[in-house]
């Protein structure tokens, strides 16, 4: 029976999980929408997972991370929770050793990441501009009637240089249409729209970072052949795409998942079965003191499983009956 390792990046975008085998390859990966229910989507990517894994297998370890860590890791008893900086940066090391420079955009944020002689020396992350996100350019694509898969490629024939306004994604629309509408090609608006976005991506968390190679994109925005190219004309330099540049936060989880479990010796994960389990999520606000926490409440079949949000640790991880004794 083979042993893999999962890794689960639940985003606001995109649920990615990643199978890893004993020797740290990619075994299987799996890139669904959240649309909004991580819950959802959880569970029915992981019951995606094993329907198309054709061998008989267990799961050695497993490791969360995303902004749906805390909530994944109650739903499948996760062995390491990480941040998506650790988790990036180590699947970033992990694909090239030589790595001082890794840049990621996903769906609805993006982040820079600094690595010197193999750890997190600098960063920085940008969740409140959507301008340069993956959910911006998807958004463009359509109203241009362009497949978001052969956005990039415009960009690659344009002959001309067209400057947009790109410090905010109201702004970069507003000036795409002017451009539009005094008849500019459109390959070069979109070339134009690239480049904006990667100055808006530099001046926002590249500002005061020394870009050293190797420089790594990662990120569901790594696609995209027009932003590449921006990146390697505003550095000079080459930007490597990794194998997985989809799911490398899954997959620093499942690395990260491995690494824990063989210090343990034993993994915490519910099994499969798990997908057949109710989860409900609400939050609550605790009224007994004045920073009026907002406490995130796990419930599994009606059951209270986790808890968190709380900053002096009264309501984290208490059980039901102690829960109904604090009441």
């Amino acid at each position: 029976m083979n042993t893999f390792y999962l890794g689960i990046d639940v985003g606001s975008v995109s649920t990615n999980l990643v199978l890893l085998d004993e020797h740290a390859n990619v075994y299987k990966k799996l890139y669904v929408r959240t649309q909004g229910q991580p819950i959802k989507s959880l569970k029915e990517a992981l019951a995606m997972l094993k329907q198309t894994v054709k061998t008989d297998f267990r799961i050695g370890g497993v490791g969360t991370t995303g902004s749906g860590r805390q909530l994944a890791s109650v739903m499948v008893g996760a062995d390491v929770v990480k941040n998506e900086i650790t988790a990036h940066a180590v699947a970033a090391l992990n694909h090239c050793p030589d790595a001082r420079t890794i840049l990621e955009i996903g769906g609805q944020d993006s982040k820079i990441i600094i690595i010197r002689e193999g750890i997190v020396y600098d960063f920085a992350m940008n969740t409140v501009c959507a301008a340069g996100t993956g959910s911006f350019l998807d958004r463009q694509a359509a109203r241009l009637n362009i497949p978001i898969e052969a956005f990039g490629s415009y960009a690659l024939q344009s002959k001309s240089s067209v400057r947009i306004a790109g410090r905010c994604a109201v702004f970069a629309e507003s000036d795409m249409i002017h451009k539009q509408q005094t008849g500019q090609n459109i390959e070069d608006i979109i070339n134009g729209l690239c480049e904006a976005l990667v100055r808006n991506y530099l001046n926002n968390l590249g500002k005061g970072k020394e870009i050293k190679d190797s420089i790594l994109f990662q990120g569901g925005v790594a696609a995209n052949v027009g932003i590449v190219a921006a990146f390697e004309r505003e550095f000079g330099k080459k930007v490597m795409i990794p194998e997985h540049f989809d799911v490398m936060g899954a997959l620093g989880a499942a690395i990260l998942a491995k690494e824990e479990v063989k210090k343990t010796g034993t993994t915490h994960f519910y099994g499969f079965e798990l997908v057949n389990r109710e989860y409900k999520a609400k939050s609550f606000e605790c009224q007994d003191c004045s920073n009026r926490c907002e406490v995130i409440e796990i419930l599994s079949n009606g059951e209270p499983v986790a808890r968190w949000g709380d900053r002096c640790g009264k309501w984290s991880g208490l059980t039901k009956e102690q829960s109904e004794t604090s009441a």
